[in-house]
């Protein structure tokens, strides 16, 4: 098994927490166990937790020798916080889940699979999951299908499912994307501007083991309209130069 300082890590793995006390240190245990067989690494980003994670994270050290632990000053959001984790990691591939537990880590070999497998399209740059038997209340369920349809009539990405948070990106294609708030919501968006190719497979998806959701839908609805008008704008400003040769 490598360690964190090890040059050779292939995969860098990306929970973001605020406030995940309870959560976080069984999720780190299972992403462990799952990726046991990888050259990995652990990136776990506190955003500004006024509650006891980063004392749990702490406590992971000794047990988990690939955990980094990355702390925001200011809460700056899930987005920024993928964002710090890309920026700092040191693996080809990036991991990525919610840090609320409800990703399984077990997917994760999965994806990789998928991603890397040897009649994958040159163009693949993303394999994320579609949540099936999704253990949320029925009201955020009923708001994930509504923002699903409305945000698949605006930008005919084919995302099935954009709240689900657990993917395996290669990270040479994650950092050429535009980055804004909320950006994690439309990564698949994003791809397919750039002229690459996104898939998706069914994933796992559990009930919360401690705490509650950051996230209601009248909070995501404030914020939505305004996004996909943006993404909207993205898409229409794209320009692709095709194949590019040197000569």
């Amino acid at each position: 098994m490598k360690n964190k300082n090890d040059n050779t890590v292939e995969i860098s793995v990306i929970v973001p927490v605020f406030n995940e006390a309870g959560n976080i240190g069984l999720l780190a245990a299972e992403i462990a166990a799952a990726l046991k067989n990888e050259r990995f690494e652990l990136l776990v980003i506190n955003d500004c937790s006024t509650d006891s994670t980063l004392a749990e994270l702490q406590s992971l050290r000794d047990d988990i020798p690939q955990l980094r632990i990355l702390s925001h000053k200011n809460n700056a959001g899930q987005s920024r916080a993928i964002r710090t984790g890309a920026l700092h990691a040191k693996g080809e591939i990036l991991c990525m889940l919610d840090g609320d537990g409800q990703n399984v880590p077990d997917d994760l070999p999965k994806l990789l699979a998928h991603l890397r497998r040897e009649n994958a399209p040159l163009d693949l740059a993303m394999v994320g999951g579609i949540r099936q038997k999704r253990k949320d209340t029925f009201s955020k369920r009923i708001g994930s299908r509504f923002a699903n349809w409305v945000r698949g009539a605006i930008l005919n990405d084919e995302t099935v499912d954009t709240g689900c948070g657990i993917k395996a990106i290669y990270k040479r294609i994650y950092i050429l994307l535009p980055f804004f708030d909320h950006q994690h919501r439309y990564i698949p968006a994003l791809i397919q501007r750039e002229g690459m190719v996104a898939e998706f497979l069914p994933v796992q998806h559990r009930a919360r083991n401690s705490g509650s959701s950051k996230y209601s839908n009248f909070g995501r609805l404030l914020v939505a309209f305004r996004d996909l008008l943006g993404m909207k704008w993205l898409q229409a400003r794209a320009r692709l130069p095709g194949d590019i040769s040197e000569i």
